[in-house]
């Protein structure tokens, strides 16, 4: 290792990543980079150690006993680091509540309900971040998560705000343009999930696997083919997927609570009543390790009260709860 003693701290990262997750790809789509270049850096510190870390499985890898015993010690050190950051960070903006989450719960959920809680708690400076990628509290500089998963974080504790419940939306014009959605009045009567495969379709973009329901997910849970498409349009947020939903340029996927607003204003409509519900959702995420915090509480408790609050708005009862993870 030369006179340091200690690899780099990019390779410490790719090989924590790769440890936590037991998945190169896993971890490359993280890190937002290649499988490639997380073999590379492992190899890199496997030559460096004179030791295998990992054991490569038929599916996914394995820690060795010295893979265990680094990923051990290089996660003890960089929890220590977050927490070094974030006690520096506090002290720098005293009375700042860092808030993690995606851009489609920022703009669809919680930004249309910051002025309630400024009114609510008025001293509570919040600082919005937000990020497509997966959210680990553990490196983030951030004080509390609303994230979307499984509802399983390392070293996290969970609280589910919303089941992932999802359903077909679009613009009133559009749909009262196509038949027959607008023969049936809309969402229901003659329409059936077969019939959006030949409108144009919204999609959000993912690194590898999506995380969430996907069109091609929903065409399969109705004992459908995936359209081949043609006409379709694909964004890497997803704030933009329902912005071009309301200029009428195809049929989105919906996800409750983010469309709730909309649809209620009657700017969305939906084509089918039956959304389809999975055991993913949004969780309120906090990290086990962190101390005390009353403001990092409150916000909390005002999360938890909005979402009990505002949780089933403007989707209907007939709900579709298909066996997937």
């Amino acid at each position: 290792m030369g006179k340091d003693r200690l690899p780099p701290l990019r390779t410490l990262l790719f090989f924590e990543a790769a440890g936590r997750l037991l998945s190169f790809s896993a971890a490359a789509r993280e890190l937002a980079c290649t499988q490639s270049a997380v073999s590379h850096q492992i190899g890199w510190l496997e030559a460096e150690l004179g030791t295998a870390l990992f054991r490569r499985l038929h599916r996914g890898v394995a820690l060795t006993p010295d893979g265990v015993r680094l990923y051990e010690a290089t996660r003890e050190a960089l929890d220590g680091i977050g927490d070094a950051v974030t006690h520096i960070r506090d002290r720098q903006r005293p009375g700042v509540l860092n808030v993690a989450t995606d851009f489609g719960f920022a703009a669809g959920w919680l930004l249309p309900r910051l002025g309630a809680l400024r009114q609510l708690l008025p001293e509570l400076d919040v600082r919005i971040v937000t990020m497509q990628s997966a959210i680990d509290l553990r490196r983030e500089a951030a004080d509390i998560a609303i994230t979307f998963g499984h509802g399983h974080w390392p070293g996290c504790e969970a609280e589910l705000l919303f089941p992932e419940r999802v359903l077909p939306v679009c613009s009133p014009a559009f749909r009262a343009s196509r038949a027959p959605f607008s023969a049936s009045g809309g969402a229901g009567g003659t329409a059936d999930p077969a019939d959006l495969a030949s409108l144009p379709l919204l999609h959000l973009e993912s690194r590898g696997p999506a995380a969430w329901l996907a069109w091609g997910d929903w065409f399969s849970l109705h004992g459908l083919a995936v359209p081949a498409g043609g006409q379709d349009l694909t964004f890497n947020n997803y704030p933009l997927v329902l912005q071009a939903a309301l200029m009428g340029q195809g049929v989105a996927l919906g996800w409750s609570p983010l469309i709730d607003d909309l649809m209620r204003d009657g700017h969305l409509v939906a084509l089918l009543d039956r959304p389809v519900q999975t055991e993913r959702g949004y969780f309120l995420v906090t990290a086990s390790r962190r101390k005390p915090d009353e403001r990092r509480d409150r916000f909390r408790r005002w999360v938890i009260e909005e979402s009990r609050r505002s949780d089933g708005r403007g989707t209907s009862d007939r709900i579709f709860t298909p066996a997937i993870g």
